[in-house]
C-alpha cells in the first residue's frame, strides 16, 4: 500500500537521506532532472538541504510516498511565483526509485500534488518532463494539457540532448 505524506521541514530534515538516495537513483537511472552523472550524494542532499528550506519559509510543498515505511518517491509544488500569478504553481522534480515504478507511486504523488495545490489556493498547474518518457504518458493519463514540445532543452545525465513538454492543469 502507497502512503503519501506531505513533508514539514522537520520531517524533511528527517528523511533528508532517503529524498537524496531517490535523486541518486533517478539519475543513475538516466533521468534528466537536472543532474549530470555521475551525480555525488553530497550533492543530491544539498539539493534537498534547499528544498527543506523553501519548506521552511512557505515556498513549496514536499510530498513523500512510503511503502512499508520506506520513503520510495517524491514530488514538490512550488509556490513562490511573481505577484500576477498568485494563482499558479509549478510541479517539480517528480521523482521515483526504479525499484518502486510500476506500482502507481507517480500517479498518487501527482493527485496528492494536486490536492495539495488546491489548499494552497493554487487553480493552475505547469510542469516540464521529459519528451517520450514513462513521466509524459503519466501526465497526459492524468488529464494534464500538452502545450509543445521544446527541442534539446536540456540534457540527459549521460550529456545527450533531451527534448521537454510542457504540461498544465486547471484545477476545479
Amino acid at each position: 500500500m502507497i502512503g503519501i505524506r506531505q513533508l514539514n521541514a522537520t520531517e524533511g530534515f528527517q528523511h533528508m537521506e532517503a529524498l537524496a538516495e531517490v535523486l541518486l537513483d533517478c539519475v543513475e537511472g538516466g533521468a534528466s532532472v537536472s543532474f549530470m552523472a555521475p551525480l555525488p550524494r553530497a550533492a543530491a542532499t544539498s539539493f534537498f538541504e534547499k528544498v527543506v528550506e523553501g519548506v521552511q519559509q512557505g515556498d513549496r510543498i514536499l510530498l513523500a510516498a512510503f511503502i512499508d515505511s520506506k520513503l520510495v518517491g517524491t514530488v514538490q509544488v512550488l509556490l513562490s511565483t511573481p505577484p500576477n500569478q498568485p494563482h499558479r504553481a509549478d510541479v517539480a522534480k517528480l521523482l521515483v526509485l526504479r525499484s518502486a515504478r510500476g506500482n502507481g507511486v507517480g500517479a498518487s504523488l501527482m493527485e496528492h500534488a494536486e490536492e495539495a495545490s488546491r489548499r494552497a489556493g493554487k487553480t493552475l498547474l505547469v510542469l516540464d518532463t521529459v519528451t517520450g518518457g514513462n513521466a509524459e504518458k503519466l501526465y497526459t493519463r492524468l488529464g494534464w494539457n500538452r502545450v509543445g514540445v521544446i527541442p534539446n532543452y536540456a540534457l540527459f545525465p549521460d550529456g545527450t540532448w533531451c527534448d521537454t513538454t510542457v504540461f498544465w492543469k486547471k484545477l476545479i
